[in-house]
């Protein structure tokens, strides 16, 4: 009964235990935000739920956020509680967005420190995985070597 279950569910376990799982895509600051809108279609197309998705930028809002924002705050934050979509925040606000299974972020310019200011907490809002799209070098310094 038990060699039903192998150990190629390994991956999983670690991720329980030791944070999210992190994935990195190599793109320049001008290219992250297109690598993290096609992370997010990837998720999706996968089956991943839109709710289950957070996409962070460090430059330039995405345009979804931009479009929500022009509602005001209050609606644009009643989306982010409600959770049944893709919610797209700025990393001035990103602290204030709750956990979900998958965070996207793009980093797409903003100042030197964005990433370093946003990526430990996307980290931790992300509950099983975190898609760093960026420069690897950028982001291995910021996350540990080897991401």
């Amino acid at each position: 009964m038990a060699p039903a279950k192998p150990g190629p569910s390994g991956p999983a376990a670690p991720a329980a235990t030791a944070g999210p799982q992190v994935q990195l895509i190599p793109a320049s600051a001008e290219g992250a935000l297109d690598a993290a809108e096609e992370a997010v279609d990837l998720l999706l197309d996968s089956g991943r739920a839109p709710g289950d998705v957070l996409v962070i930028t460090t430059g330039a809002q995405h345009p979804w956020a931009e479009h929500e924002l022009s509602f005001g705050e209050a609606s644009y934050w009643a989306q982010h509680d409600a959770g049944d979509d893709v919610f797209y925040a700025d990393a001035a606000v990103a602290s204030r967005a709750g956990s979900r299974p998958v965070v996207v972020v793009a980093v797409n310019g903003g100042p030197d420190s964005a990433a370093g200011t946003v990526l430990p907490v996307a980290q931790s809002r992300a509950d099983a995985l975190l898609i760093v799209c960026g420069d690897p070098q950028q982001i291995n310094s910021v996350l540990g070597a080897g991401v």
